[in-house]
């Protein structure tokens, strides 16, 4: 990859981290409810809990997906960026334009997930 492609994917993955991690700050303040106290009815207050497992699940997902970012941005900064971590080849562009933090090349990442079967 060029200096430029390596530049222009730094961009991406910073635009998506901080899209992220805005996303996530919205889940956590509707998980602790920062917004609006909890009604002081039982009943009420099921109603208004009954999608946290939902939005904690959401805060779970997106907390992942952050550090799978952030451990890109890493590999740009080493210089080791596009590689497969497990094999050691180059991922192919394709891949990385799909899934800019794939760290794994389709064939590591398919062998993989048919050993965690």
């Amino acid at each position: 990859m060029t200096l430029k492609d390596l530049n222009q994917v730094r961009n991406e993955l910073i635009d998506m981290l901080e899209e992220l991690e805005d996303r996530l700050d919205r889940i956590t303040k509707d998980v602790r409810h920062t917004d609006a106290p909890l009604a002081k009815d039982f009943e009420e207050q099921a109603v208004e809990t009954e999608n946290d497992p939902v939005l904690e699940s959401l805060g779970e997902t997106t907390q992942i997906e952050i550090d799978k970012i952030r451990q890109a941005l890493s590999r740009l900064d080493e210089g080791s960026y596009g590689l497969c971590l497990k094999c050691g080849e180059p991922i192919k562009k394709e891949r990385l334009k799909a899934l800019p933090y794939s760290s794994f090349c389709i064939h590591c990442a398919e062998k993989d997930s048919n050993d965690r079967v």
